[in-house]
């Protein structure tokens, strides 16, 4: 698949974002909308998965341990055909299949999260278990960068550097900002590739995290490191996609309301007849 392509992929799932938590009135955005090319990027050309096979004990794993940017990835889900896209208008509704962080039921969900520091354990646990099943299947990873003040990240790079887990790959949405603010004002977790390195991993930093080009040279350089596992730190920025939204804290967990949401929606429809000419 060539970068235009997933960058049409990387619209129509920005869009499904906005109409997500426009409908729900409620979600984060911001966060969401940071992790999208990763997100799409694992999901239409690193990650061994079949949508008609959500279940195969082969395939590889992906847990969103940063589990408020559930509309991330249930976007990239439904546009990858694990269940039908008309599900995004129901998110966070009362009954729905799509609640306000990720659920195992869910086609395409690998492990229930939202608690955060949780998810990252658990993805350490199915890497753990792929080593001692001898099975060839890789672990994914995405924490946010605030994610990273809970002590159980830590306690799990410790366990995964240990064990030389070199079949699990960290993700680290480095976008700076947290509900409260940018991460140095409420309590830095700087220098993360130095810390990450403490721990016995393979750290590859990138610098332009919403670049599919430099995401996609990362990911390879990760199934080939040996001995170790590998965290990815990759900046991003909040609310990309959406000029109103981006680097802007306000929009972690905050729904448009209609001026807003016509706003965004016209900008990425604007962009997505663009990327359709290309």
């Amino acid at each position: 698949m060539n970068n235009t392509q997933l960058e049409i992929i990387a619209n129509k799932v920005r869009q499904d974002i906005i109409v997500g938590t426009f409908n729900a009135k409620s979600g984060h955005p911001g966060g969401s909308l940071s992790a999208t090319e990763c997100m799409v990027l694992l999901y239409n050309e690193i990650m061994n998965i079949d949508p008609a096979d959500p279940d195969n004990p082969d395939r590889d794993r992906f847990v969103l341990s940063k589990g408020h940017a559930a509309p991330g990835l249930y976007s990239v889900l439904a546009e990858r055909g694990f269940f039908p896209v008309a599900e995004i208008e129901n998110l966070r509704h009362l009954g729905a299949m799509l609640q306000g962080h990720p659920h195992i039921a869910i086609p395409g969900v690998d492990m229930s999260s939202g608690s955060l520091g949780q998810g990252v354990s658990a993805a350490t646990g199915m890497a753990l278990s792929a080593k001692m099943d001898n099975k060839s299947y890789r672990t994914y990873a995405m924490l946010g960068d605030g994610e990273l003040e809970e002590g159980q990240v830590w306690e799990a790079a410790m366990f995964a550097g240990n064990h030389k887990l070199d079949n699990l790959c960290l993700i680290v949405d480095n976008n700076n900002l947290q509900i409260d603010g940018t991460l140095e004002e409420v309590n830095s977790p700087y220098p993360i590739d130095e810390k990450y390195r403490a721990f016995g991993f393979h750290v590859i930093n990138v610098e332009d995290g919403n670049d599919f080009d430099q995401l996609r040279s990362a990911f390879a350089e990760a199934a080939q490191t040996k001995g170790k596992p590998t965290c990815i730190v990759m900046k991003t920025v909040k609310g990309k996609g959406i000029s109103f939204m981006e680097n802007n804290v306000g929009w972690h967990g905050k729904a448009t309301n209609a001026e807003e949401y016509k706003a965004a929606m016209d900008e990425l429809k604007r962009a997505g007849e663009e990327l359709c000419r290309k």
